[in-house]
């Protein structure tokens, strides 16, 4: 089960790395998942959004993404911090 205290500690975790690159691997189905490049850009009570890299096919600017903190709790989004 998911408490207050687990949100809480996620949450200051990605407020300390705001502006620094990550690796996000989002789950979106049972045997699939994508890996993007980003910066994680802003913290809100119930989410946090992270700007995505833009692929070479890509035209115009990077994507903007926003993910809830539970995402993070049960795995359906998965962060790597670049040193």
């Amino acid at each position: 089960m998911i408490e207050r205290s687990d949100l809480a500690m996620v949450k200051r975790s990605l407020q300390k790395n705001i502006g620094r690159k990550v690796r996000l691997t989002s789950k979106k189905g049972r045997k699939s998942a994508v890996v993007r490049r980003g910066v994680i850009e802003s913290i809100y009570p119930s989410i946090f959004t992270v700007r995505l890299d833009a692929l070479p096919d890509d035209i115009g600017e990077n994507r903007c993404v926003s993910y809830s903190y539970t995402d993070v709790l049960t795995k359906a989004v998965e962060i790597a911090m670049y040193k």
